[in-house]
């Protein structure tokens, strides 16, 4: 198929390698000129996805107009940017076409779950997400993993599974789209939490405790704004956490762990390449808590350390000396 992949960050290139390798005919936009101009000469992304080159079938392209004949767009471009690409893309999407986000995160204007967002801008309804545990640098490396693609239209998703379905990348199909978003949202919030924990080196069972913890809270949410409990137990729940939460390669943990070393928020960002969603996602969170009565206790601290100056092992502390309660 004709495939366009929209947003050349670390995900989008190696989503572009992964539909090459498939065998479609893939274009990948780049946002920046410059690095069109850079990754087409030397079919390097040396910015986001150093150390693996790029087949010359993919198309590097920094125009949207020639995406237009595509069948199938990937949107991989950060959640708080995600509409105004969209609103540039959308004269040459057509309303045929299949959309997928593998943006993970929420609005923080708006509230809005990528798909939401896409839905504005957008003519096509046929709107999917993309989530699950990858890691871009490991799936780049062909390390095998799995991704859930979900969409209340389930031939919509089982096209897009039979798009990506490769030896070493297994997809599996789900109906709630709205689980799999807010998993994948969630967990970069969590991420924060759990690189202050090794930061401050608290050890292995008070990271276990945190992340039971910490999908217990995601759960309530989801459920409350209307999502399925089991979505939560699946790839772009646990299996999205346990992975952000414990790789050095993950942009959120880093930042709670720097954090707990003693960084501040703007220094940590400003040295970042990437955008680390969770950092944006933790205000969106904590307003959706709100307006649904959900307590979210561990993204209330991480918010406090982020926007607050909050130290960080006084938030950990506070987490532990919450009134007791049942299980």
């Amino acid at each position: 198929m004709k495939i366009a992949v929209i947003g050349a960050g670390a995900w989008g290139t190696t989503l572009s390698i992964l539909l090459a390798e498939k065998g479609h005919d893939v274009s990948l936009w780049v946002y920046e000129k410059e690095l069109a101009e850079q990754i087409k000469k030397t079919r390097e992304n040396k910015t986001f996805l150093p150390g693996f080159p790029l087949p010359e079938a993919i198309e590097i392209t920094h125009d949207l107009k020639t995406l237009c004949s595509s069948e199938v767009f990937f949107f991989v471009v950060p959640t708080q940017f995600l509409r105004a690409i969209a609103k540039q893309a959308s004269p040459y999407i057509s309303p045929n076409a299949i959309v997928v986000s593998a943006s993970k995160g929420i609005e923080e204007k708006s509230l809005k779950l990528p798909l939401a967002v896409l839905k504005d801008e957008l003519k096509t309804r046929n709107l999917v997400a993309l989530s699950g545990p990858n890691l871009s640098r490991e799936i780049a490396k062909g390390l095998p993993a799995a991704a859930v693609v979900a969409c209340e239209k389930i031939e919509v998703a089982k096209t897009i599974q039979d798009i990506l379905m490769l030896p070493r990348f297994r997809v599996y199909v789900n109906s709630d789209p709205l689980g799999v978003q807010l998993g994948g949202a969630l967990k970069n919030i969590i991420a924060i939490s759990a690189g202050v924990c090794d930061g401050l080196e608290l050890g292995n069972n008070a990271k276990a405790a945190l992340l039971i913890r910490a999908i217990s809270e995601i759960m309530r949410l989801g459920v409350a704004m209307g999502a399925k409990q089991n979505t939560f137990f699946g790839l772009s729940g646990m299996g999205d956490l346990i992975t952000t939460c414990q790789s050095k390669l993950s942009r959120n943990h880093r930042v709670g762990e720097q954090i707990a070393r003693g960084k501040k928020l703007n220094e940590i960002l400003a040295e970042m390449k990437a955008v680390a969603e969770g950092v944006f996602s933790t205000k969106a969170a904590l307003a959706l808590g709100k307006k649904f009565s959900v307590d979210l206790p561990v993204t209330h601290e991480v918010y406090k350390v982020l926007y607050e100056d909050k130290k960080a092992f006084q938030s950990i502390s506070d987490l532990m000396t919450r009134e007791a309660t049942s299980e």
